[in-house]
């Protein structure tokens, strides 16, 4: 364990949000339930930060959700969603940016509350969605770019490559025949690795960008989010 003293002076980091929305999606409540859930998520996480604050923690780094409506898994299980011109499902983002509003709102206020506290709000949405919208030109750095961000890279059948009784690494039988579902044959171009999470390459895509503090209210990066105070 750390030293006792140490944990004032740690970076407190969180990702929350996309399993509990994704799971609500999954046991079939509609957009306007799942939006009706998110005060008590936002409520909850901002109780947190007051818990370790009081604990004392004093540098936060929050990153908000993705954009879902551009995931194999997503588009799998409502094809008749509404798609926008980088094909992904327009209600399902909007879901994801319904709570990133609640999220930022929250995270303004807890930095009003706690003055001697450094809460930064991370942008991982944005960067992300850019990689469905324009995947060659945005990722120029890494090789020749990122191709068929809307399909998974480890998965088996349809159009997105994605398949519930398939997931990346079961077996599963195929007119007859036992294949184990695999990767594709180069994962560093590819967006989505399994239908649900990224690819290393597209991680790492997003965090180059977001460490910078571009992304950020306020605009913080993160090798001075620990002594900015």
């Amino acid at each position: 364990m750390p030293r006792e003293e140490d944990f004032a002076k740690a970076l407190y980091t969180f990702d929350i949000a996309q399993n509990d929305i994704l799971n609500a999606l999954y046991l079939n409540m509609t957009v306007p339930q799942v939006i009706a859930t998110f005060p008590e998520i936002v409520h909850q996480f901002s109780k947190n930060i007051r818990d370790l604050y009081n604990l004392g923690a004093r540098s936060f780094w929050v990153y908000n959700t993705r954009p879902f409506g551009c995931f194999p898994v997503i588009l799998t299980i409502f094809p008749a969603a509404e798609k926008d011109s980088a094909g992904c499902a327009k209600e399902y983002n909007g879901l994801a940016q319904a709570f990133n509003a609640q999220l930022k709102t929250a995270l303004d206020q807890l930095r009003s509350e706690l003055r001697s506290a450094t809460i930064v709000y991370v942008d991982i949405y944005s960067p992300l969605y850019n990689l469905y919208t324009d995947p060659v030109q945005n990722g120029n750095k890494y090789r020749n770019g990122f191709e068929n961000p809307l399909v998974a890279c480890c998965g088996h059948g349809g159009e997105y490559n994605y398949n519930m009784a398939a997931a990346c690494g079961q077996t599963v039988t195929v007119e007859g025949a036992d294949i184990t579902v695999g990767s594709c044959k180069d994962p560093s171009v590819r967006v989505s690795w399994d239908g649900v999470h990224f690819t290393d390459a597209a991680n790492r895509f997003v965090f180059d960008r977001v460490s910078t503090g571009q992304f950020s209210t306020p605009p913080i990066p993160l090798k001075l989010a620990c002594c900015s105070r």
